[in-house]
């Protein structure tokens, strides 16, 4: 089988060698985001992330198997992908943890108001807050229930709120409390003191949280953004942190990145802004090898069997 990998993953000579045991004969690309410049007709499995916004998928005429390095498709042209039969993978689980631990830390940040403590500590001054937050008995919502919102509800959960999903499906999982389905998200919203969007970006949830359902959201509520920037209406959302619909927000992604200097979400004293980086952890390296060689082997194995 003719393997093309791309410097979206840093493979070292001993994962190299096992991605080769498996019948796998390799081709290395670093740079993934421009035109490759070599015949890529003859591939019939490639992993990685943004190979295809600048490569023509059309081009890889003998294509069978895509590894995405990435949990998020979007940078996939998935209806051709769909089309012809080619079997796509994402890297479901690699992330998760990380994720889940950001979007505590956040959202517990927010409710004992440390960024305010952090500048009393630059100041040295000695002043109490009597209106820090408890979380237990609070409500959360986690909009989209796949591997990063479940280890989400499971860490919520732990803290002794009451954990309710939002997806097209019902969550199998049992740390969550009650199941809404997306047309019952309106009412989901109103009753969650945290909104916590884990959901993918595709056509239907692109600009989803617009100010139509931002309105929806019980007043104070805190919005947290893992999933893609544009699944939000950015403008929509600053409005709403402005007039206090919402309560404050922790936000990873951004419908730019990176966020616009001019963009006013910079200055807000209830938003938590950080460049993308909710998923990075020293562990996911592993993970995500593994995650490759797994997908790599059952593929490889399906192919022998035809």
């Amino acid at each position: 089988m003719q393997l093309l990998l791309t410097g979206a993953f840093s493979y070292t000579d001993a994962q190299k060698e096992q991605l080769k045991a498996l019948g796998a004969e390799i081709a290395f690309v670093q740079e993934e985001r421009e035109k490759l410049g070599l015949d890529v007709s003859e591939f019939e499995a490639v992993v990685c992330n943004g190979l295809f916004l600048q490569n023509d998928i059309r081009d890889f005429r003998n294509l069978r198997f895509v590894q995405a390095t990435s949990a998020g498709l979007d940078r996939m042209p998935t209806d051709y992908i769909k089309e012809h039969g080619i079997r796509l993978c994402n890297a479901r689980g690699v992330y998760s943890v990380p994720m889940a631990e950001f979007a505590v830390s956040g959202v517990s940040a927010l409710y004992k108001h440390l960024p305010q403590f952090l500048k009393n500590q630059e100041k040295r001054l000695w002043q109490k807050d009597r209106a820090v937050r408890e979380l237990s008995g609070d409500n959360v919502l986690i909009v989209g229930c796949g591997s990063v919102g479940t280890e989400c509800a499971k860490r919520f959960q732990a803290f002794g709120m009451r954990v309710s999903a939002a997806d097209i499906c019902r969550p199998s999982a049992d740390c969550y409390d009650a199941y809404y389905p997306m047309e019952q998200l309106p009412a989901a919203l109103a009753a969650a003191d945290v909104v916590v969007l884990t959901l993918p970006l595709t056509e239907e949830t692109r600009g989803m949280f617009s100010a139509d359902l931002l309105r929806n959201c019980k007043d104070g509520a805190i919005l947290v953004n893992l999933a893609r920037g544009a699944v939000v209406r950015e403008a929509d959302l600053i409005r709403a942190l402005a007039d206090g619909t919402l309560g404050g927000a922790v936000l990873d992604v951004f419908e730019s990145e990176p966020l616009p200097q001019e963009s006013p979400l910079w200055n807000m004293e209830n938003v938590l802004i950080t460049p993308h980086n909710s998923f990075v952890s020293p562990k996911n390296s592993e993970r995500l090898f593994q995650c490759i060689y797994e997908n790599l082997k059952a593929f490889i194995a399906s192919e022998r069997q035809v």
